[in-house]
C-alpha cells in the first residue's frame, strides 16, 4: 500500500478497498456488466454503502439508484460509493452534496459539495465541474479528492490526483495537469495575497484512485505509466531541481 499522509481523518475512512466485503460488492458490480448495464437494467448503481445516508431527504438503502439530480448526505462512520455513467463516486461520512444533471440523465455536469470529502473519478468530457464554499474546479477528465474542513472556516482542499482541472479560488485561477497528485488549498482568506495556495497530498491513497477508475473500466495515469512520483503535493512524476507548484507562479 502507498504511503499516505493524514489530517482529522481516520486510516479506516482511506481503506475501504481492502475490506472483503467491497472487494466481494466491486466484484459483482463488474460481472454485471457497470454502470452501463446498472442504467439499461433500472438496478441499483450503488456499489456499497454502510451506515446512514439519505438521498433528498429519504433515507438511502442499497437498492435506491442516485440520479443526477439528487442531493446525498452521510452521516457519521457512513460510507458511500456509487456510478453514474463514466464517472465514479466515493462519499466520505458526514458530508452533504448535490450531483447536478448535464446533457443527460447519466452525466453528472456538476460535483456541488458544501461539507465532507469525495474521492472521485472522471471519464472524459466536456462541461463537468466540482465546487466547494472556496474553490470551482473544472473537470477534463481525471481523479479528484475534494474536502472541506468545517474546522477552518470551510477552507477547502483539491488534489488533481492525475490529469488536467481548471482550478479557481476567488480572483486566482491554474490550470493543472499532473501525473501524480497535484493538490491546492482554497483560502477563505487571502494567504500572502493569494487565495489558491499549494497543498501536501493528503486524506488520500492512490488505492483509492485505482478501484474508483476500475468500476468505470479507467486506469490511472501511474497505472498507465506503470509508475509512479514524489508524493509532495507538486504533481510530478520526476522530482527536478526548480519545479514550482503551480500556485506558487500565480501572477508571476
Amino acid at each position: 500500500m502507498t504511503q499516505h499522509y493524514l489530517a482529522g481523518r481516520s486510516d479506516s475512512e482511506l481503506l475501504w478497498y481492502q475490506r472483503r466485503d467491497f472487494l466481494k460488492a466491486a466484484a459483482t458490480w463488474t460481472a454485471l456488466g457497470g454502470a452501463v448495464a446498472a442504467h439499461a437494467q433500472s438496478r441499483s448503481n450503488i456499489v456499497e454503502l454502510r451506515g446512514d445516508a439519505t438521498v433528498n431527504g429519504e433515507r438511502l438503502t442499497p437498492e435506491h439508484s442516485i440520479q443526477t439530480g439528487d442531493s446525498l448526505v452521510t452521516g457519521p462512520n457512513s460510507t458511500l460509493i456509487f456510478v453514474i455513467g463514466s464517472s465514479a463516486f466515493h462519499v466520505r461520512q458526514n458530508s452533504m452534496l448535490s450531483v447536478e444533471r448535464g446533457a443527460s440523465l447519466v452525466a453528472v455536469s456538476v460535483l456541488r459539495m458544501l461539507t465532507g470529502a469525495v474521492v472521485s473519478v472522471w471519464g472524459k468530457g466536456n462541461r463537468r465541474m466540482i465546487t466547494t464554499p472556496t474553490i470551482t474546479a473544472g473537470i477534463r477528465g481525471t481523479g479528484v479528492y475534494t474536502e472541506i474542513f468545517a474546522n477552518q472556516d470551510g477552507r477547502s482542499y483539491l488534489c488533481n490526483c492525475y490529469g488536467e482541472v481548471a482550478i479557481q479560488a476567488g480572483t486566482d485561477q491554474v490550470l493543472s495537469r499532473a501525473d501524480y497528485h497535484q493538490a491546492f488549498w482554497g483560502e477563505v482568506v487571502a494567504k500572502g495575497g493569494r487565495m489558491l495556495t499549494p497543498a501536501k497530498a493528503i486524506n488520500h491513497t492512490d488505492e483509492e484512485l485505482e478501484y474508483l477508475a476500475r468500476l468505470t473500466g479507467q486506469q490511472t495515469a501511474w497505472q498507465i505509466a506503470g509508475r509512479k512520483g514524489v508524493k509532495d503535493g507538486k504533481g510530478y512524476m520526476e522530482d527536478q531541481q526548480g519545479q514550482m507548484h503551480p500556485a506558487e507562479m500565480i501572477g508571476k
